[in-house]
């Protein structure tokens, strides 16, 4: 990690090398905590956060679903969220919001009297999955994990603890020689992979899992809305494995991967074996949208 030089510690910018907690911090031993990963890129007109409210409106989504009440408004963690990349003087960077419960008692019952904290870092960070992956497509394997059951956890809820499921899978690809996991639901069919939505692609059509089992991701939102721009039919649907391998082009969503295809999946090659006409058409808009480069969907950009 390329450290930064300031990280917003419950209202007060302090030095990155003084942003400490407790060892007996409660989160760090439940994993009860809310966090987002946002993206700030560099364009034309200057650096600007793409999505930032709908990030900040998951993230007190998140904190209502675990029961958090968050001591800073919407407002003031926007704002806070700018200061950080004004104050680490970045022009692209990788943003992480992160509400916690803090140093006061143990227990798994969190009490009223145990502080609520918030901590907002920002440093760069170049593509999730590699850039020859982006350019060329990533290799993926069917994990033996499932991902949560919506009885068991709420996957709409970007809870840190939820993430142990993610770690697992990935440990357990990577291991085997991929670059990435794809979970399926308690039911058998697919869900996403470990930190990012999945779609797939079949005769001109793109399809991806509904929010039964999977996170609610905002570039998800925005691949919906740039193939709707270009006329595709997008629908939310259940699909197994075997529709998957049929499918023409698969490609992943996520603020940390943005738009990666994949060309191979369980030892199958995905269509041609290499990214489709739509997964690029698609990733080449993505990437106009964010670095202010197209003004289509300029909404979704606050300058720094």
């Amino acid at each position: 990690m390329q450290e930064g030089s300031k990280i917003w510690m419950d209202g007060t910018l302090v030095d990155w090398k003084d942003a400490h907690v407790h060892v007996l911090t409660h989160s760090l031993h439940y994993g009860l905590g809310m966090f987002e990963g946002i993206r700030c890129y560099k364009g034309p007109q200057g650096s600007a956060i793409f999505r930032l409210s709908d990030h900040v409106d998951r993230l007190f989504a998140s904190a209502n679903i675990g029961m958090v009440h968050v001591p800073f408004s919407k407002e003031e963690i926007s704002t806070a969220i700018l200061n950080v990349v004004r104050a680490n003087a970045l022009d692209a960077c990788y943003i992480r919001p992160l509400i916690y419960l803090g140093y006061g008692e143990m227990g798994l019952y969190p009490s009223e009297n145990l502080p609520v904290r918030v901590a907002i870092a920002a440093w760069p960070w170049g593509t999730y999955l590699g850039e020859d992956g982006l350019l060329n497509g990533i290799r993926a394997k069917v994990s033996s994990y499932a991902r949560h059951h919506v009885n068991s956890n709420m996957p709409l809820a970007k809870i840190s603890g939820y993430y142990v499921n993610s770690i697992m899978a990935k440990q357990e690809v990577k291991r085997g020689g991929y670059d990435e996991a794809i979970l399926l639901d308690t039911d058998g069919y697919v869900a996403e992979a470990t930190g990012e939505n999945i779609f797939i692609v079949r005769r001109g059509r793109l399809k991806t899992p509904p929010l039964q089992a999977v996170l609610e991701g905002i570039t998800r939102n925005s691949v919906f809305q740039i193939a709707r721009d270009f006329g595709f039919t997008v629908k939310e649907e259940r699909f197994g494995r075997d529709e998957m391998y049929s499918a023409d082009e698969v490609f992943l969503t996520g603020t940390a991967a943005e738009i990666t295809p994949l060309k191979e999946i369980d030892n199958r090659a995905i269509g041609e074996g290499k990214p489709g006409p739509i997964t690029k058409k698609i990733q080449c808009s993505y990437f106009d949208t964010v670095s202010g480069k197209s003004d289509t969907h300029s909404d979704w950009l606050t300058p720094v």
